[in-house]
């Protein structure tokens, strides 16, 4: 399958979205033994997204040395969600996991693995080294369960309308490590059935044909969250894209399962009508995916479908075709993409265009 690289040029927009947060946060001292309890039934979760555990299991044993030792270890950071009112790990997951697995027995197990590795203690003190949770002495064992962990626990007040700010913390203080993606953040920040529908679209063959190999960054998800964010939003689109698409991300979760099988419905017919028409080469103005053809493109077709009338696959082919070959269309896709006008300016030309298909 192909390899993907797609132009995207709203990736370097670094405008800040003119919002005012009012967020409170406070302090509390949890213990050892309760975290992993609390981890254990939910209460705190640990975000799934690409980048995994990646404590090696010497890390991760000096961690619990530390506390075995009385050392003090660094904080952890937490955001309760405003609809479970579970607590979100923002910072502090390979801490957190390392408890978990020592305490569990086994280190990062893996459930498609026949084996699973015994968390014995690595590179530590003699009196510690090899030892497994239950292998530790009474006092010792009583010690790393009464150790206490400082957590710094946030939630937004104000807007009340959305809750973008933890998206901005999120993002913030993980720049220092290994970076994550806007869209791996939006996994972490905004799970529950709307991210799963995502992911299950991610995974339509007609999608993955056109795409290629699935992206570590999840920029193949991304773009379907931007091709639905625009076609039912796009009048409250406002620059940068990224915070446009939280936005709309947030409100998603909300919606109703009916509301998510008609955003199914609405992508799979104009990703099916897209490649009839135009095949895997669909949205390459040039080698790269371009980002802006896609979004205009496919809002252009679902608009079209809407009207419920047949549809001409070769007349999408020649329209398609002529847009690529319209320079102020060209502009349009390859020069400040996420300038509102420039949005609103693909759009209508689009759904002008196929209007007729």
């Amino acid at each position: 399958m192909k390899n993907t690289f797609v132009f995207d040029d709203t990736e370097q927009d670094d405008a800040v979205a003119p919002v005012q947060y009012d967020i409170t946060s406070f302090g509390a001292d949890y213990d050892v033994e309760g975290l992993v309890k609390r981890l254990g039934r939910g209460d705190i979760e640990i975000p799934r997204f690409q980048r995994d555990f990646v404590w090696s299991i010497g890390e991760a044993s000096r961690f619990i040395e530390s506390l075995l030792l009385g050392l003090p270890v660094p904080g952890i950071f937490l955001a309760r969600d405003s609809n479970t009112n579970r607590l979100l790990v923002i910072d502090g997951q390979q801490r957190l996991k390392s408890l978990q697995f020592y305490f569990d027995g086994y280190f990062d197990p893996q459930n498609d693995s026949r084996t699973q590795k015994v968390f014995r203690l690595t590179g530590v003190q003699k009196r510690f080294e090899g030892l497994t949770y239950s292998e530790l002495s009474v006092d010792d064992r009583r010690l790393l369960n009464d150790s206490i962990i400082h957590a710094t626990i946030v939630k937004q007040e104000k807007p009340k309308d959305n809750d973008t700010s933890i998206y901005h913390i999120f993002k913030r203080l993980n720049d220092s490590g290994r970076k994550l993606t806007p869209q791996q953040i939006r996994v972490a920040i905004y799970h529950g059935g709307f991210i799963e529908l995502i992911k299950e679209l991610n995974e339509y063959p007609t999608w993955r044909s056109i795409y290629g190999k699935h992206a570590s960054s999840l920029k193949d998800q991304e773009l379907i969250l931007r091709f639905l964010a625009l076609y039912f939003a796009a009048s409250s689109y406002s620059r940068p894209m990224s915070e446009f698409l939280n936005r709309f991300a947030m409100w998603g979760r909300k919606q109703s399962e009916s509301q998510w099988a008609e955003y199914r419905n609405i992508f799979h017919e104009a990703i099916d009508t897209v490649f009839e028409a135009l095949g895997s080469r669909a949205f390459r103005p040039e080698r790269a995916l371009n980002a802006a053809v896609f979004d205009s493109v496919m809002v252009g077709i679902a608009t079209r479908l809407s009207t419920k009338a047949p549809v001409d696959s070769g007349r999408i082919h020649s329209i398609y075709t002529a847009l690529l070959s319209d320079k102020p269309y060209l502009v349009l896709i390859s020069q400040s993409t996420s300038d509102e006008k420039n949005v609103e300016a693909r759009l209508q030309m689009t759904v002008d265009r196929f209007q007729v298909a």
